[in-house]
């Protein structure tokens, strides 16, 4: 990628949160909006986590596939092609005629998400060179997540109430053809200069790990957990599990290069991202249930509820990008932890449902977290690792945070259906959902501990190690620059 001057930089910088803010926006706005999709397509709490989870499980299978494409055939080049196949996959979700047909329209947005984020994230990596720069360009980046789950809740309240659902998807299309316009004028084409080739076995693999895991896990409290369908589908997942360890220790150029978790940073950042992931996309599903339908409240009224949350990670998430660029990441992770857990276990073990300052209090504090979370994962992702794949390693990340998701989800969502109907009365309803506010706090109690554990002295001479292994390949087959 040439030298680019300042005013260019943050230009790109400003093309590629436009690809996140619409992948983002979506995920909020289709939060806001599940009920009244429930409603009109009569579907049940497992087809509502398949609207979600169809779409972040698609997402996270190829976005390694799709991080080392851009590395190999030009990441301008695949990102506009994810920009048009997402706008696309948008408007056929609003035609759906079922929920069947949503979910698999939603695939087809999930293919193009794929090629945004990693990519724009790859982009950002080899445009913002000086690590301090690069990590405040992460904090802007994270942002934009805070800014979407503040303007999603309202924008999609709006437009469901006043609309319809359907018009949720219809934002993604001017977005998304704004940004393709403006990537086609001024973001320059870049390659790794000796990138991957394609791995379709390890591909397939993750494909059968990550579906048939989260398909046991969903439709698990309907079939039962010890059901022929379920235990296989859990004997799937094991087996590919171990079936992809094991081809890819041996691959020479493998989809994910298992060195990259000798760094205990990276290890912890991809743990770390599961599971403050996991704890959103669970917060999100069963706040919007509990507020439309057990409250009573509107799409428009669910939304501002959220707003105290979603403020919170519009200002902690800038912060926590030049707390890291100037502290590094463990004050972030460590702060995120305590608030996210915290978070959890008003609701668990103090029932803040039952008071409107309980709520709100619970609402800020896991917005707090959860800004504050995002910037040390992607720049701990990327810092110290071969810049040459950075869309594979920005890939991990991205990877780990759509799998947390999709599991947030899919067991938070299976504890419900397994304890109460998500339409019974309100007290049925919270008592059903405690277990989940529990997982939610063991996920921010890891989120502390893992921050604890992979930012100090240990942890950095691990990092140092990971280099050499990559500089080890630098005549041969790898060259890699870790220097970052």
């Amino acid at each position: 990628m040439p030298d680019l001057s300042r005013r260019r930089r943050l230009l790109v910088l400003a093309i590629c949160c436009m690809s996140l803010l619409i992948v983002s926006l979506d995920n909020t706005v289709l939060n806001v909006a599940l009920p009244s999709m429930q409603r009109e397509l009569h579907a049940s709490v497992s087809g509502m986590q398949w609207t979600i989870d169809a779409y972040t499980l698609v997402l996270a299978s190829l976005l390694m596939l799709a991080g080392s494409t851009a590395d190999r055939l030009g990441r301008r080049r695949i990102f506009t092609v994810g920009l048009v196949v997402f706008a696309l996959g948008s408007l056929l979700c609003s035609l759906a005629p079922g929920l069947s047909w949503l979910v698999v329209f939603r695939m087809v947005q999930a293919v193009g998400g794929s090629m945004l984020n990693p990519v724009a994230m790859s982009i950002i990596t080899n445009t913002f060179t000086d690590p301090r720069e690069r990590a405040r360009a992460i904090g802007v980046w994270g942002g934009v997540v805070g800014i979407s789950m503040a303007a999603g809740p309202v924008i999609g309240g709006l437009l469901v109430q006043s609309v319809g659902w359907r018009s949720i998807f219809w934002i993604n299309v001017p977005i998304g053809a704004l940004a393709l316009f403006l990537t086609l004028r001024y973001v320059p084409e870049s390659r790794a200069p000796r990138p991957r080739r394609v791995d379709p076995v390890g591909q397939l693999l993750v494909i059968a790990l990550l579906g048939s895991l989260t398909y046991a896990i969903i439709e698990a409290p309907g079939a039962g957990w010890t059901s022929p369908e379920i235990l296989g589908f859990v004997l799937v997942a094991l087996v590919s599990l171990v079936a992809l360890i094991g081809y890819e220790r041996r691959r020479r150029e493998p989809l994910i290069d298992l060195r990259f978790f000798h760094s205990a940073p990276f290890s912890g950042a991809t743990v770390v991202a599961v599971c403050a992931f996991a704890a959103l996309g669970g917060f999100l599903f069963v706040n919007t249930l509990y507020l439309q339908n057990i409250r009573g409240l509107s799409a428009l009224e669910a939304g501002l509820y959220m707003l105290p949350m979603a403020g919170m990670t519009l200002v902690c998430a800038p912060l926590s990008g030049r707390l890291v660029g100037n502290r590094g990441p463990r004050l972030p992770l460590l702060l995120a932890g305590t608030t996210m857990g915290a978070s959890g276990l008003l609701f668990a073990a103090f029932d803040a449902q039952a008071s409107n300052t309980l709520l709100f209090t619970g609402y800020v504090l896991f917005g707090i977290g959860f800004g504050l979370v995002n910037a040390p994962i992607t720049n701990t992702a990327v810092s110290g690792m071969p810049r040459a794949q950075a869309g594979v390693a920005a890939a991990v990340a991205s990877t780990s945070r759509q799998v947390g998701q999709s599991l947030g989800v899919a067991v938070i969502g299976a504890v419900l259906a397994g304890g109460a109907h998500a339409a019974a009365g309100g007290q049925q309803f919270v008592a059903a959902g405690r277990p989940a506010w529990w997982i939610i706090a063991g996920c921010g109690a890891a989120v502390l501990l893992l921050g604890a554990l992979t930012t100090g002295r240990w942890a950095r001479a691990t990092v140092r190690r990971t280099a050499a292994l990559f500089e080890e390949d630098r005549p041969g087959h790898r060259p890699a620059d870790a220097r970052s």
